[in-house]
């Protein structure tokens, strides 16, 4: 484990600062319903400011109820994410408004086609193992657009999917294509495919679209995760502490809304607040202030007992250069040692600048590295190599034994995009930079990667469901 930032009793602080947030200033909830089931639960509701003032009993009950394991499943149902299980997940962007084909060119507005490539892309990345949409098609209505995204998704990648939810009655089709895949409603909801991100609108405010879906995936039970994205000094306070405390009464106020809607509902503490840059009054994705985030809003995530996700691994750059690397690597490191359990999104260029998927490349690379480290080491005798050490003799070489040869390939790891050639071999090869190497890795899993195809009947029923969508005026 990560050497502890957060001491307990400091955890313990800002838990209670939640709670004091939550019980006298309050959430809005712009939804008449919720608001009505939280009047019913006991709680003080403002309905003509739509506010609701949270008692602590209320939050403490919701968390005990909350599903605190759950995971999600690929159409093959053998790749998947394991949240609660000590188990680590990577995921890419579930959707940007912009896609840059190469680093430094224009951005362009993102496609239906983009996420049809961005889904067999990231089907071929080894430490991906969520697949994000990474667009959000231009060309096509924003009300529905979730549906054809998911259908070209599921029909791309047999990993588990991700992307955004639009509202209440796109849910229903989504809902009906999960049990199309599943073979039934019940199937569908005991190997989901994916998850409904529930976002709160710093400060202490929900969306009315964003808590109405919950009552549509509430009937598969889908897990939610929760996760506002507080920016210290503008959306929270300019301190570090003041922003946590905000950003953990936001998450609980989520908390509560799903046990609400339904009891043991599974969740994930979604701890993505950022700081904010004074000087290009932009959000900073991968500052220092990143790196304490990562570790402190795990360890409050796990003080509840939930599975985390943390916004760790991306970079500021627009490029995959040394910045990315640095940034990338430091903050995803710090929040792998600190015990989260996902961490994206993978695959943005700068602060959701756009979608690249020769970054994408660079932090596939970054994560296998950081796996690397976080591995098991074997301390067997035979691993202590005591023999051979005896063998070899003072002043031997080992390279030419049995020893040597049965060991090396597991115990190094080995980089597909880092460069460690001699300067002279490296000279000859090219002499690539990284962001080079990144493209000539995207370049061939572009011209020969196909994912499994889905079944004639199944894309048949699939695009059955896609005609039946409204025609938006």
């Amino acid at each position: 484990m990560f050497t502890i930032i957060l001491e307990q009793e400091q955890i313990e602080r800002i838990h209670e600062k939640s709670l004091e947030i939550l019980q006298h200033v309050g959430v809005q909830i712009p939804h008449e319903e919720m608001l009505n089931i939280f009047h019913d639960a006991g709680t003080d509701v403002d309905y003509k400011k739509q506010i609701v003032k949270i008692p602590p009993e209320l939050v403490q009950r919701s968390i005990e109820q909350a599903g605190k394991k759950f995971t999600i499943y690929g159409r093959d149902k053998s790749k998947c994410a394991r949240f609660g299980y000590s188990t680590r997940n990577y995921n890419s962007i579930a959707g940007e408004a912009l896609w840059i084909d190469e680093p430094c060119q224009k951005r362009r507005y993102a496609t239906l086609e983009d996420v049809a490539t961005a889904s067999r892309f990231a089907d071929a990345l080894e430490n991906i193992n969520v697949v994000g949409a990474m667009s959000d098609p231009h060309e096509l209505p924003v009300d529905m657009r979730c549906v054809s995204v998911m259908v070209t998704m599921i029909k791309n990648t047999t990993k588990p999917i991700h992307f955004w939810y639009h509202d209440r009655a796109s849910a229903r089709y989504l809902n009906e294509i999960m049990i199309v895949l599943r073979g039934s409603a019940k199937a569908a909801s005991e190997f989901p495919i994916c998850y409904p991100f529930l976002e709160p609108i710093s400060p202490l405010r929900f969306s009315f679209n964003g808590v109405d879906l919950l009552f549509e995936t509430a009937r598969l039970n889908l897990p939610v995760p929760i996760g506002p994205m507080a920016q210290m000094g503008l959306s929270a306070p300019a301190t570090i502490a003041g922003t946590m405390a905000q950003e953990n009464a936001e998450i609980l106020a989520g908390v509560c809304i799903t046990q609400l809607i339904r009891p043991g509902m599974p969740v994930c503490y979604g701890g993505i607040c950022h700081a904010f840059d004074m000087g290009t009054t932009q959000l900073i994705f991968s500052g220092p202030e990143q790196a304490i985030f990562g570790v402190c809003m795990t360890q409050i995530g796990k003080y509840y007992g939930l599975p985390v996700y943390i916004n760790v691994g991306l970079t500021d750059s627009k490029r995959p250069d040394a910045q990315a690397g640095l940034e990338a690597g430091i903050t995803l490191m710090a929040g792998v040692a600190a015990g989260a359990d996902i961490f994206g999104h993978m695959g943005i260029s700068g602060v959701d600048q756009a979608s690249s998927l020769d970054m994408l490349v660079l932090q596939d690379e970054v994560i296998s590295f950081v796996e690397s480290v976080m591995r098991q080491v074997d301390f067997s005798d035979d691993k202590f190599g005591l023999d051979v050490i005896e063998s070899v003799e003072p002043g031997g070489s080992f390279i030419d034994k049995d020893h040597t040869l049965e060991h090396f390939r597991k115990e190094l790891w080995f980089p597909k995009i880092l460069d460690r050639n001699y300067y002279d071999s490296w000279l000859d090869n090219g002499a690539f930079d990284t962001e080079k190497r990144c493209q000539r890795v995207k370049e061939k899993i572009l011209s020969k990667h196909n994912p499994e195809p889905i079944s004639p009947d199944l894309e048949k029923e699939l695009d059955k469901i896609v005609k039946k969508l409204p025609v938006s005026n």
